[in-house]
């Protein structure tokens, strides 16, 4: 349950964000960034498996993970593109390589698109990046979170749980599980999980997504078969929007795709970041 510690700190407008790097300094480098409500303890198998031939840096959002939590924070997604911007600047990396799963995508993109961040390559894995999103139940609870906020404890936290078992399409270990519920149980983390939600603006991807066929850089984009929070239709749709798209199907998986597949998955980011 602790073999996952993001030792670094940055302080952000939105709040201190917790990070961490593996494998040769000197390598080539790679940004891996976590969607919601998850954090970079996704990442973990296939970072280890990168940083073999890479610089891998992961981090933690503002109000997600090991990074603060606190109230009024914006954990926005227009909070959070430059949050990522000054990350870049702050490691001093001028065209890293990167890697963005859901909610991270849309932060890689606004980065991107809206201030100045440049990338070699970019890995898109089921993102976040056209309308509508978010199920019904995230819909449901963005409208009503002073209300879930007031669920007890324990109710909370079989909700978080169910939630992100969804995420998966086989399931997940009951140990993966505990850690990705974790960072969200607590007076704390409660408040913080129904916050992100509630902040989770459509506008801001579509702010961005009439953009999409400006990108001259190479794109990857991954979609597990059997995601359920966004239909694999979304996939094509984004395929052909994006000029230099590349589409790679990964059969049973769901949108959690680092749990489900993580050797299809390694394998196919080992290749395009090669």
């Amino acid at each position: 349950m602790r073999d996952w510690e993001l030792t670094e700190t940055f302080d952000s407008p939105s709040g201190q964000v917790r990070w961490g790097q593996l494998g040769d300094p000197a390598g080539p480098p790679v940004v891996l960034l976590h969607g919601t409500p998850f954090s970079s303890y996704v990442w973990r198998a296939v970072a280890r498996a990168l940083a073999r031939n890479h610089r891998v840096l992961v981090w933690d959002m503002p109000g997600y993970g090991a990074s603060a939590q606190f109230d009024g924070q914006d954990v926005s997604l227009a909070a959070q593109g430059r949050v990522f911007a000054g990350l870049l600047d702050h490691w001093g990396l001028a065209e890293p390589s990167v890697v963005a799963h859901d909610f991270g995508g849309a932060v890689a993109l606004r980065a991107h698109l809206l201030h100045g961040a440049s990338y070699r390559r970019l890995a898109l894995v089921d993102p976040v990046a056209l309308a509508p999103w978010g199920s019904p139940f995230f819909r449901l609870v963005g409208d009503h979170a002073p209300v879930f906020e007031q669920l007890p404890p324990h109710l909370h936290r079989a909700l978080v749980r169910e939630y992100l078992g969804t995420a998966s399409s086989p399931g997940l270990h009951p140990a993966v599980l505990d850690r990705l519920a974790e960072p969200w149980l607590g007076e704390r983390g409660q408040a913080a999980f129904y916050r992100q939600i509630a902040q989770a603006d459509q506008r801001y991807t579509n702010e961005i997504q009439d953009r999409y066929g400006s990108l001259d850089l190479p794109v990857l984009i991954c979609w597990g078969e059997d995601d359920t929070w966004i239909p694999v239709a979304r996939a094509h749709e984004l395929a052909a929007r994006v000029p230099t798209a590349e589409l790679t199907l990964l059969p049973g998986a769901g949108h959690l795709v680092q749990e489900d597949t993580p050797a299809e998955l390694t394998a196919t980011l080992g290749d395009f970041l090669t």
